[in-house]
C-alpha cells in the first residue's frame, strides 16, 4: 500500500480493486464480494494513517469525469466524479472563472474524499458550495443521492465520516459555483496578502495563487516528505476558555465560530507544548508547521500514532484541551 498513502507507509492489504465505474461496485455486490470482506474506501490516501496491515478489500476510487448539469446567469452546476484529483479540479474551475472553491486550492486527495472530511481552508468549506452527493451503498447495492442537509456537515466531519463511516462509496458530487465570484479573503493570512487593495480589483486566480503560496510555505510536499497534512483538528472551545488562556498567552490565535464557541489553532498549542520540529526515530513534527506529523523515511504507522498520542497528552497537561485527529487512523 505504500504508493496509495501519502505518509509513504509500507503496509499491506489483502486485496485491492480499482473502481472506475459504479458498475464495478454493482458487480462486486452481486457476486457477494462486498459482503464477504472488510472494506476500505480509498482515494489518494492523503488523510489516512495505517497503523497495521489491512486484512480486507481496498476499493480504490478511480471514477473520472466532470460535466455541466445546468447553468443560469449567476451559477454553474457541475457534476464531478469521485476519482478526480481535487487540486487539479480546483485549478480547472479557477481557470474557468467559476468561484467558490478557490480557497481550497492545493488540498490533496480526491473529489470523492472531499465531502467525507468536509474539507476546508482559509475561511471556506466544501459544504458552502455542495448541492448533492451521489454514493453507492455497499450494504444494499443501491445508488443514493444525499442533499447538502442530509450530509450532516460539521467542522471536518460529515455523515460519511461518522454515522455511515465506510458504508458509502462516493461516486460523484454536484457543486454550485458562482459565475460572478464573491471573494472570501477574510482569513488573516489572506487579508494580509491583499492588504491595501480593493476587493473589486482582485480575481479568484490571485486568491488561488495566494492560497497555494501560503500552503507551500507551511506544509511539506508529501512526494518529498511523507505526511497527511493537518494531523489534528483545531479544537473548538467556549469563550471563557479563550479568555482564561489569553490571560497567560495574549498572542494566542483564535477564531469565532458562533456566539458561544471559538476555534483555537492546534498548531500553536502543539508548538507551545514544545513539539515543533521534534523527532522520535523517523516519526516527527514538521519544522515549519507543528500541526503536520511527518515520516522521515522508515517510520511505521504505529510509531506516528504513538507520537500523536504523546502530543495530545502534553497539550492536555499544559492547556487542559483535548486534541482530536483529523486524519483517519486504521
Amino acid at each position: 500500500m505504500k504508493p496509495f498513502n501519502t505518509f509513504g507507509l509500507n503496509c499491506l492489504a489483502k486485496q485491492l480493486c480499482v473502481v472506475n465505474s459504479a458498475d464495478i461496485l454493482e458487480e462486486l455486490f452481486r457476486g457477494g464480494i462486498l459482503q464477504e470482506n472488510s472494506l476500505l474506501i480509498l482515494g489518494e490516501g492523503s488523510n489516512l494513517l495505517f497503523t497495521k496491515n489491512f486484512e480486507g478489500l481496498v476499493l480504490l476510487n478511480q471514477i473520472f469525469g466532470k460535466e455541466i448539469i445546468n447553468e443560469d446567469d449567476d451559477y454553474i452546476y457541475l457534476k464531478v466524479k469521485g476519482g478526480e484529483n481535487w487540486s487539479s479540479f480546483v485549478d480547472y474551475t479557477v481557470n474557468e472563472s467559476w468561484g467558490g472553491i478557490e480557497n481550497l486550492s492545493l488540498i490533496p486527495g480526491t473529489v470523492g474524499a472531499a465531502p467525507v472530511q468536509n474539507i476546508g481552508a482559509y475561511g471556506a468549506e466544501l459544504r458552502d458550495v455542495l448541492e448533492e452527493v451521489e454514493a453507492f451503498d455497499l450494504e444494499n447495492g443501491e445508488l443514493k443521492i444525499f442533499s447538502n442537509t442530509e450530509c450532516a456537515f460539521d467542522y471536518r466531519d460529515s455523515i460519511f465520516k461518522s454515522g455511515f463511516k465506510g458504508r458509502y462509496f462516493i461516486t460523484s458530487v454536484l457543486l454550485k459555483l458562482h459565475k460572478k465570484p464573491l471573494l472570501n479573503i477574510s482569513y488573516a493570512s489572506l487579508k494580509k496578502k491583499f492588504e491595501g487593495r480593493n476587493a473589486d480589483e482582485i480575481n479568484i486566480k490571485e486568491v488561488s495563487d495566494a492560497v497555494k503560496e501560503i500552503r507551500r510555505s507551511k506544509l511539506p510536499d508529501p512526494k518529498q516528505l511523507g505526511n497527511a497534512g493537518s494531523f489534528f483538528k483545531n479544537p473548538i472551545v467556549p469563550f471563557y476558555k479563550v479568555q482564561e488562556l489569553a490571560a497567560s498567552y495574549p498572542e494566542i490565535p483564535f477564531y469565532k465560530v458562533d456566539e458561544e464557541n471559538y476555534k483555537i489553532a492546534a498548531g500553536w498549542l502543539i508548538e507551545k507544548a514544545g513539539w515543533k520540529g521534534k523527532r522520535i526515530g523517523d516519526a516527527g513534527v514538521n519544522e515549519k508547521q507543528a500541526l503536520v506529523l511527518v515520516n522521515y523515511g522508515e517510520a511505521t504507522g504505529e510509531e506516528i500514532y504513538k507520537l500523536s498520542q504523546k502530543i495530545c497528552e502534553s497539550v492536555y497537561l499544559k492547556f487542559k484541551i483535548n486534541l482530536l485527529p483529523e486524519v483517519n487512523i486504521r
